[in-house]
């Protein structure tokens, strides 16, 4: 046997294993009472008779500046198709109306 086909196989089987996946603990590798959650923040706390009290400084807060004269639309559509003509006629016809007034 050549020495190179020796040494590939040792190299092979010494060679570490993927222990990416053996690290992440799911709830099929774990005691049967784990939960993962879906990585959420708690927004209060459980009672001792079962009930859930919500706490408001634990709620999130978001914070929206005011848009009223903001040019652009909140939404994008994934689909949107640019038609150049379509919006240089459109933008040519508002201005001559800007124009005559």
């Amino acid at each position: 046997m050549p020495l190179g086909l020796i040494l590939g196989s040792i190299g092979r089987s010494m060679r570490r294993k993927r222990t990416s996946s053996l690290n992440i603990l799911s709830s099929k590798r774990a005691p049967r009472d784990y939960y993962k959650g879906k990585n959420c923040k708690p927004t209060g706390f459980h009672t001792r008779k079962g009930g859930y009290v919500m706490v408001d400084a634990k709620l999130p807060r978001f914070v929206v500046p005011d848009l009223t004269d903001f040019k652009l639309k909140p939404y994008v559509s994934q689909c949107a198709r640019v038609d150049l003509a379509a919006n240089s006629t459109a933008s040519a016809s508002a201005e001559s109306t800007e124009n005559k007034n």
